[in-house]
């Protein structure tokens, strides 16, 4: 179990570091010969513009006068001298030469050029006499002026373009265009020594233009990365042998191996030594828990100290002694449920010997001629029918307001014709359910609290509104008190007898239990003025078979 984890987040370690490793630097690489190119590219664009200018220059069929020999007459020199004055303006700090170079051995620019010197340069040499367009010499040490100076072997990046000028005697001559190379030749350096690559550049020809100093030997396996020169089509390419770009992730997976195989170790080893002390202690909570398995409830384990096992041994002493309490309880329970259900069967008695009597009492007030005591019992005998029938705590609205109808007829008898009843309701409504005593206790609020001698209005509306049913209420009596109102659906506020709101409070209850606590009583009321109020519950209809179904 510990070698499992071990093993599994040293490998997925592994692969994510090397993956984003390996990533990062194919990416650096990629970057830094990006880089290469563009400041190459910089190099060659200025240089390439250099010799635009020159070239335009000559083009200009005023500039005919410009010859391959040492000029002589003064408007010779002036020339001479003009176009000079260009050339040098066109010398950047990292321009070393601008030279025209004549098929006379003559040449334009500073006067520190050895043309023979010159003549000996590798790539001099290879350029053909026929060669049209730029040629790009390459880097090589500037070693052909006149006298040794300074600067003399310092490496430069050579241009030559042959002068095509119908117009003048410099045709057939050369522009020859030289920066110093000493920060790009650099550049390369650092990029060798950083990321051990091997450094080429070549032309579309394949002349190698620059190469790595040190010796080696390309493998298919190497990691390259390659970048065109637009300027002249140049390629650089980098190669970096596997092995040089696997290196970190190699070092990664070593370090992660040795760390698991020390982790493994350390791992048996605590595991030996912190099973021997807690080995006897778990096979002692196991055989308590066996003996409870088998009934012995009054068995307790030794708690030795603060620990994990000893925080088990409570535990397992608190579950024991909670067993003994709960099956105490459950008998109990039990004796109770016993004596509830022998109750109930008593109480089923008592209704029927109640409905008997009534039935006896109402045959005796129609014998005698009693019709009005007659009514009375017969709707209290109804009233009674349908409160006493616990069998169902959802009833139809129908239902619910037939026994409203026979409360009512009970007031009619007692007060007289005094009060009027509205009833507003769809038959198509009077199928949906709705709980069992939730209207009665309201229409007795009112005739008892709100009513004076029974007189009065009460509207009773229901309508649908989407999937719900909405019930509203109202009264035209003496209202409920700011204070009372607010206090009236708070389940905790104490009711005194006497004060009502009991029944509002049970009703609200009731249809939160059933449906849930969004659903109840809002209740509205100006004292003095009378008293609305509204219940809002889902559509629930009572299938064939006695089961509710919810619209």
């Amino acid at each position: 179990m510990t070698i499992i984890p071990l093993l599994s987040l040293g490998a997925l370690s592994y692969y994510q570091s090397a993956k984003v490793i390996n990533s990062q630097f194919g990416k650096y690489g990629e970057n830094a010969v990006a880089q290469l190119e563009q400041q190459t590219s910089s190099y060659l664009n200025r240089m390439n513009q250099t010799t635009e200018t020159v070239y335009s220059y000559l083009l200009d069929p005023a500039r005919v006068d410009l010859g391959n020999q040492v000029p002589i007459t003064y408007k010779e020199i002036m020339d001479k001298d003009d176009f000079e004055v260009l050339l040098k303006a066109l010398k950047t700090d990292r321009t070393t030469g601008i030279y025209i170079i004549t098929n006379s051995g003559y040449y334009y620019g500073e006067n520190n050029l050895d043309v023979t010197k010159l003549s000996l340069i590798p790539a001099w040499q290879a350029m053909p006499d026929t060669y049209k367009g730029k040629y790009w010499l390459g880097f090589y040490p500037q070693n052909h002026e006149m006298k040794e100076t300074e600067q003399s072997g310092m490496p430069v990046l050579g241009l030559a373009v042959p002068i095509n000028n119908p117009y003048g005697a410099l045709r057939g001559s050369k522009i020859l265009i030289e920066e110093n190379a000493e920060d790009l030749l650099h550049m390369f350096k650092l990029f060798e020594t950083d990321t051990k690559a091997h450094l080429r550049i070549s032309d579309p020809q394949g002349r190698i233009i620059y190469e790595t100093e040190a010796a080696f030997t390309s493998q298919t396996s190497d990691i390259v990365w390659n970048k065109k020169l637009a300027v002249n089509q140049w390629t650089i390419e980098a190669r970096q042998p596997a092995k040089a770009f696997y290196r970190s992730s190699s070092i990664i997976r070593s370090n992660t191996i040795m760390v698991a195989v020390a982790s493994c170790l350390l791992a048996f080893g605590f595991a030996y030594l912190f099973s021997s002390r807690f080995t006897a202690r778990i096979r002692r909570l196991k055989d308590a828990m066996q003996k409870v398995g088998f009934g012995k409830l009054h068995t307790r384990t030794q708690v030795e100290a603060r620990d994990e096992l000893g925080s088990l041994d409570s535990s397992f002493n608190n579950m024991v002694r909670g067993f003994q309490t709960l099956i105490g309880e459950v008998e109990q329970s039990e004796r109770l449920k016993k004596e509830a259900e022998l109750k109930a069967f008593h109480y089923q008695i008592n209704p029927h010997l109640l409905f008997n009597t009534l039935n006896s009492i109402q045959w005796k007030a129609r014998l005698q001629g009693a019709e009005d005591i007659r009514q009375m019992l017969y709707h209290l005998t109804m009233v009674l029918e349908g409160n006493l029938d616990i069998s169902q705590e959802l009833i139809p609205l129908g239902r619910e307001l037939r026994m409203i109808e026979h409360f009512l007829k009970i007031q009619e008898v007692r007060y007289g014709p005094v009060f009027t009843y509205e009833l507003t309701c769809d038959e198509k409504y009077k199928h949906y359910l709705i709980p069992r005593m939730t209207l009665q206790p309201l229409f007795e609020n009112i005739f008892f609290h709100g009513f004076e001698d029974g007189e009065g209005v009460i509207t009773l509306h229901v309508r649908e509104e989407g999937n719900h049913l909405v019930l509203t209420l109202t009264d035209n009596g003496a209202g409920i008190p700011a204070d009372k109102l607010k206090r009236l659906l708070l389940p905790n506020e104490p009711k005194r007898k006497g004060r009502g709101g009991l029944g509002v409070q049970n009703a609200d209850q009731k249809f939160k239990l059933h449906f849930g606590l969004p659903y109840g009583l809002k209740v509205q009321s100006v004292h003095g003025e009378g008293t609305t109020i509204i219940m809002e519950w889902p559509k629930k209809e009572e299938s064939p078979h006695g089961n509710k179904e919810e619209h």
